[in-house]
């Protein structure tokens, strides 16, 4: 349950904020600045198991590329899946690796429905740069972003791919979250009742959050 806790607040909050601070950067436009938001989607694009297998292995403490590295820049390689802190790390940083590009594109788009007459207005105001962030780009983003953040929270409870592939639990289980948990009890133990009871211990999170989700798009009109 803890681990579920580490795993959807850090993997929810650094990829919506980072793909807030993203979206500002791709929407300045530019030929360049399009080609980077062409090729900052390639993670979103392949599929996850052989993206995940790859870091899984790009992370092996003996001979991954990460560790090698790493120690041709003189600097020591975190035992990434040996220790549970750095290996919830990793899992952590791959979902967002996944997923940001998507959450970028839904920042973006969001943005450029913004009139331009109010940052217009905005700026003969004197509100420039961080101002104009804080007191109009934000505000009128903040629907999406909470919208986002609720659809992100259900999504990542449910994400089994970035624990298994990564650190698939280990070590010795430390790692696993509840959607993989459920899964191990169920067929690698053989315990199904013990399975489908972590799996349903997320429904008490998970279902308020589809109501909320569902009562806002019901506000916006969607």
């Amino acid at each position: 349950m803890w681990n579920t806790i580490v795993f959807v607040g850090f993997g929810v909050n650094l990829k919506l904020v980072l793909a807030l601070l993203l979206s500002g950067f791709f929407a300045v436009g530019g030929w360049w600045i399009r080609g980077l938001l062409a090729v900052s989607l390639l993670p979103w694009a392949i599929p996850s198991v052989p993206a995940l297998l790859s870091i899984h292995w790009m992370l092996n403490p003996q001979w991954g590329m990460v560790g090698t590295l790493l120690g041709t820049a003189g600097i020591p390689n975190p035992e990434w899946l040996i220790n549970s802190a750095w290996g919830m790390t990793a899992a952590i940083g791959a979902h967002i690796w996944k997923w940001l590009p998507f959450w970028t594109l839904i920042m973006l788009a969001a943005r450029m429905a913004i009139p331009q007459d109010v940052y217009e207005a905005a700026a003969m105001d004197g509100a420039t740069g961080l101002r104009r962030f804080f007191w109009v780009t934000f505000p009128m983003l903040s629907n999406v972003f909470l919208t986002s953040a609720l659809l992100s929270s259900i999504w990542t409870l449910s994400d089994y791919n970035s624990i298994h592939f990564v650190t698939g639990g280990g070590p010795a289980d430390t790692t696993h979250v509840l959607a993989t948990l459920g899964i191990r009890y169920a067929f690698d133990v053989g315990d199904v009742e013990q399975g489908v009871a972590v799996a349903l211990s997320a429904l008490p999170v998970i279902i308020p959050l589809i109501v909320v989700l569902v009562r806002r798009l019901g506000r916006e009109g969607f």
